[in-house]
């Protein structure tokens, strides 16, 4: 139901507000560092736009409550929130667990004593 006009919203419109903001984080993604090449860009914009239809719902009702949003905006206009944060913020995070996973399993290299 949407809070601001009491209207129930369909879920083709809530679908399509995940799926906006999924892609419109993958974009912006993209725009705010250039991938690259285009098989970097294509795999940075599944990988967002996948994530924010996957993880917006949860994540749009999580920055609501933290955000005190309640009663001021609809279930779509939060799908749409939370699909673009996790879109944008995809890339980043797997980029940051890659560099962990990564140190895990090199060995540091240790100076010999003079």
């Amino acid at each position: 139901m949407d809070t601001m006009t009491g209207d129930m919203a369909s879920p083709l419109a809530l679908f399509g507000a995940k799926l906006a903001g999924a892609v419109g984080g993958s974009v912006i993604s993209i725009a705010y560092l250039l991938p690259n090449g285009r098989r970097e860009a294509m795999a940075r914009f599944l990988t967002g736009a996948v994530t924010g239809v996957v993880f917006g719902g949860p994540a749009g009702i999580a920055l609501g409550d933290h955000l005190a949003l309640g009663g001021r905006v609809g279930a779509a206009e939060l799908l749409l929130i939370g699909s673009a944060a996790v879109s944008l913020s995809a890339w980043w995070a797997l980029g940051a667990l890659q560099r962990f996973a990564e140190g895990l399993w090199v060995r540091p290299v240790r100076k010999g004593r003079s």
